[in-house]
């Protein structure tokens, strides 16, 4: 995804943050409103970046100053209700076959609410002020992914966004 990344908003009490880099789009928007292309996958993110820049280019969206990233979803989702994983899997109507970059770097976790079943909504961390509660990094992410699944096992997320929560790995490309 290319994404426009927001400056740390003031109303994020946290020390540190500099940037936002969740999947969500409250905060960091998507380079376009990009549903309406239906050039994306199960995921409904992009299998490469250039299908993002086929999409920029015939549509004359700028992207020069959007960052490019790669995700990674852990395959079990959170059902804060029941308390329980449960897998999950890309929608099977839309071709998914991702690219992996030759070359990411690892930048964080977020967790992201999926009360609509396929596409992200709010992360808890940078939408619900729980990175002023939880130890984040600079992109207001968590520093691992054991951590991360500590912190909703453990219920850090419960009354932020009605989910189910899904973990992703955010990596810069």
């Amino acid at each position: 995804m290319a994404k426009h990344v927001a400056a740390d908003p003031d109303w994020i009490k946290a020390d540190g943050v500099k940037d936002i880099y969740s999947i969500s789009t409250c905060i960091s928007d998507n380079f376009a409103d990009y549903i309406n292309y239906w050039r994306h996958n199960g995921y409904w993110l992009f299998d490469s970046p250039e299908i993002i820049h086929d999409i920029a280019r015939e549509c004359s969206i700028d992207i020069s100053n959007a960052k490019m990233f790669y995700y990674e979803v852990y395959e079990f989702e959170y059902n804060e209700d029941e308390k329980i994983w449960m897998p999950f899997s890309p929608e099977l109507s839309f071709e998914t076959n991702v690219s992996i970059p030759e070359t990411k770097i690892l930048e964080g976790y977020d967790v992201v609410a999926f009360s609509f079943d396929s596409t992200p909504g709010c992360s808890p961390l940078s939408c619900n002020y729980l990175a002023s509660e939880i130890e984040i990094n600079e992109h207001c992410l968590l520093q691992s992914f054991e951590k991360t699944k500590q912190f909703l096992d453990e219920g850090k997320f419960e009354k932020s966004e009605p989910g189910p929560y899904r973990i992703f790995a955010v990596y810069s490309v």
